[in-house]
């Protein structure tokens, strides 16, 4: 008796089912545990994000020289004085407290305005190099280089937020008062970074 060929659909059916059966069986015998496992998809490695390349010496190094106006080299002036011995992404956090001060309604409404707060009566400013009696010149021409890319792209938007909105920050140097009333938002190097709220108990 000759053998009739079953078309190709009906074959990859029946191959299909019995395939099914021996999945079925083989879940059956799982542990819970297990087809929890494989339900879940893995977790992809996270070796950081698109945005961390503007924290690296590299990325940096890669920017035009900058220029700009009053804002820039106000800016720049700052982050010489107040963080040029700070890691990169210090200078940034530096930088963007500044920043956030500019944004905020509690304080001067421009970059300039915000770092000479108080300025003109010794040790009542904001930023102590502007009212500490003492001239500012720079003497290390290449860390003033670097902050000003800094302060370039901190003008440009080019960096994210990373203190998490603070307005304040003090170096590890020194314990004002009012740290104790802030909440702490970030540490970088010898800086930490503070916004205004109740402050919460670390455990």
């Amino acid at each position: 008796m000759a053998t009739v060929a079953l078309p190709v659909s009906v074959q990859a059916n029946t191959t299909a089912k019995a395939l099914a059966k021996i999945e079925a069986r083989g879940l059956a015998s799982a542990a819970p545990r297990q087809l929890k496992a494989l339900a879940t998809p893995p977790v992809a490695a996270v070796t950081g994000t698109a945005t961390d390349k503007v924290f690296t010496a590299k990325w940096l190094s890669a920017q035009p020289k900058p220029t700009g106006g009053a804002e820039f080299k106000c800016l720049t002036e700052a982050l010489y004085f107040e963080a040029r011995g700070e890691t990169l992404k210090g200078q940034f956090a530096v930088a963007e407290v500044i920043r956030n001060r500019v944004k905020s309604k509690r304080f001067p409404n421009s970059y300039c305005g915000v770092i000479n707060q108080g300025t003109g009566r010794k040790y009542a400013c904001q930023f102590t190099y502007t009212c500490d009696g003492r001239p500012e010149i720079v003497s290390e021409p290449a860390a003033h280089a670097r902050v000003a890319k800094v302060a370039r792209a901190t003008l440009d938007g080019k960096s994210p937020d990373v203190t998490d909105g603070a307005t304040f920050y003090h170096t590890t140097a020194v314990k004002p008062s009012w740290a104790s009333k802030f909440k702490r938002t970030a540490r970088f190097g010898v800086h930490l970074f503070y916004r205004r709220g109740a402050r919460v108990a670390s455990n």
